[in-house]
């Protein structure tokens, strides 16, 4: 397996979508081996060839992130994603029903070099997703192949939902970053497994697991517990989406210098001592909070709060995607890598 290498400084261009010829610039960069960012309807994906191993390393790379975690393959069009992988009654229901849109189904990888060995992390699964994002979905057509596009932040930061975002943490790393303004959904991709005959959810996201078992008729299964050593499935590490200050969930009060991310205009104990207060949606909508959420542990971050305290959100609907990010981001970091590690910086 390919380990990534360091990544390597390079001018980082920002490309408005609505500018003539910026797709075709960014497809250019692609098919180059470049690396690019790009809006869908969730977050900021920072996108490569999902068929080129030294585009993939990086990729890895510029994100810092391990290369054992497998990363998800975006195609234009349902059909193009059946060519890679192999799909069950299950699996081309929900195709059939939910995409484009944010969900990432994964399946047996079908063979051939269209997502490479790297990309997948050695597996013989492959994650696929068909995103129904205009500019997402002009760029690969106009690319004509899979690319592989993990969120575009550095690893384990909070995922991005603007392009300002993308240039915060990555200008210098990646070659470019196609501005089509603030992405709708903002938390990313539900992810389910369907190798199996009863699906399983991977990655709460996007779309709720209500509406997936209605389409299939019968439950999901829950989440399986989170390996880190050899996730099967993107955003599966325990740690992950986390801001620099440390985020303290359930809090019924507020302690001095605290910063607080509160939801349907909640305010507990303490709420006059946050040196910071953001509402992800005053009128206790979860659809303009999830959208919201990155955004604000952002805001709050830069606030200089050395912890946010977080109210207890609805855990159904969209609420189970924005409390697994929560939860996720909360998680005890990972110990810094020791110096030749094979994990960059």
């Amino acid at each position: 397996m390919v380990s990534p290498a360091p990544p390597q400084m390079r001018p980082t261009r920002l490309l408005p979508a609505a500018a003539p010829g910026a797709v075709e610039e960014a497809a250019r960069l692609l098919s180059g081996g470049g690396l690019v960012a790009f809006p869908t309807e969730t977050v900021y994906g920072l996108g490569a060839d999902a068929a080129n191993p030294q585009a993939v390393a990086a990729l890895y790379a510029a994100k810092g992130r391990p290369a054992f975690n497998p990363l998800i393959a975006h195609t234009k069009d349902a059909a193009s994603a059946r060519r890679l992988g192999s799909f069950n009654r299950a699996a081309n229901i929900l195709a059939e029903r939910f995409w484009p849109g944010p969900l990432t189904l994964v399946v047996p990888y079908a063979g051939g070099d269209g997502v490479c060995e790297l990309a997948r992390a050695g597996l013989d699964t492959v994650a696929l997703r068909v995103p129904a994002h205009g500019d997402a979905a002009a760029l690969i057509a106009a690319f004509g192949g899979a690319v592989v596009a993990p969120s575009a932040n550095r690893s384990g930061h909070v995922s991005p939902t603007t392009a300002a975002h993308v240039m915060d943490d990555l200008s210098g790393r990646i070659d470019a970053v196609v501005d089509g303004g603030p992405t709708p959904v903002g938390v990313e991709s539900t992810i389910l497994d369907v190798t199996g005959e009863v699906p399983v959810l991977l990655r709460p996201g996007g779309l709720a697991r209500e509406e997936i078992e209605a389409a299939l008729g019968h439950p999901i299964a829950r989440p399986v517990a989170t390996d880190d050593a050899r996730p099967l499935a993107p955003g599966r590490l325990a740690s992950h989406y986390a801001p620099r200050a440390a985020l303290r969930l359930d809090a019924t009060h507020v302690a001095p210098g605290e910063a607080l991310l509160t939801f349907a205009g909640m305010a507990p104990d303490g709420t006059p001592n946050a040196g910071s207060v953001l509402d992800l949606s005053p009128s206790g909508d979860l659809t303009e909070a999830a959208a919201r959420l990155y955004g604000a542990l952002r805001a709050l971050d830069a606030s200089g709060a050395s912890a946010i305290a977080v109210v207890p959100l609805p855990r159904t609907g969209l609420g189970e995607a924005i409390s697994d990010r929560l939860a996720r981001a909360a998680a005890p970091r990972p110990s810094p890598a020791p110096s030749g590690s094979e994990i960059p910086a």
